[in-house]
């Protein structure tokens, strides 16, 4: 009777541990290369800040203004605090107007979450792959979208813990936006010396030798 009373009891105990080993809590089009990504990401997120990361990726057709947050409830029964869920519905209308498809959520658990990312940035990692104009299949840039969204989210909470992840990818247009900056910060100095610094400069430099 005892060794029933232990086990039911270690069951107990194992069983909501047991229902939140996968960070996917819906999956209508993630390839399983893409799960794996997000599941390693995931791991490596919580053992090293202890915040879940979530993903609800989604097939169905939301209607206009339809509150993620909302949607989102349903899951939280299979989540475990605290925890910041992103949700990815491409078939969500946007506008019936424009006809344009495609929403993306991040839900935390707590508002004290939300200062540890930048949620535009993260909504930009993720929509930013799907409207690129390439080769790659719609099923190919929900998967990359998806994973770089997760990925840019995971490292926005490492990076205000002060730890960094090993298992996220790097976010390219970040680094391209990067590079564009610095390049078009350095034309505006040099333009600055060419046009205005110098003139003066060589102003002040000839008077001083008359």
């Amino acid at each position: 009777m005892i060794k029933v009373q232990v086990r039911v009891t270690l069951l107990a105990l194992l069983l909501p541990l047991l229902l939140n080993a996968t960070p996917i809590l819906k999956d209508d089009l993630l390839r399983p290369e893409a799960s794996k990504l997000i599941e390693q990401m995931a791991d490596e997120l919580f053992s090293k800040t202890g915040i879940h990361g979530y993903v609800v990726a989604t097939n169905e057709n939301f209607p206009e203004r339809f509150n993620l947050v909302a949607y989102s409830k349903k899951y939280e029964v299979n989540t475990s605090k605290p925890f910041v869920m992103l949700i990815f519905a491409p078939n969500a209308i946007i506008t019936k107007k424009s006809g344009q498809k495609g929403r993306v959520g991040l839900i935390p658990s707590s508002q004290e979450l939300v200062a540890l990312y930048d949620k535009s940035d993260v909504m930009d990692a993720t929509i930013d792959v799907i409207a690129a104009k390439d080769k790659n299949s719609i099923e190919d840039k929900h998967n990359i979208g998806v994973v770089q969204g997760f990925s840019e989210l995971a490292d926005q909470i490492a990076s205000s813990k002060n730890v960094e992840l090993t298992t996220t990818l790097p976010n390219e247009t970040r680094i391209i936006i990067g590079i564009l900056q610095v390049i078009v910060i350095s034309g505006a100095i040099l333009v600055f010396w060419m046009f205005i610094f110098r003139p003066l400069y060589m102003r002040i430099k000839n008077g001083k030798q008359e």
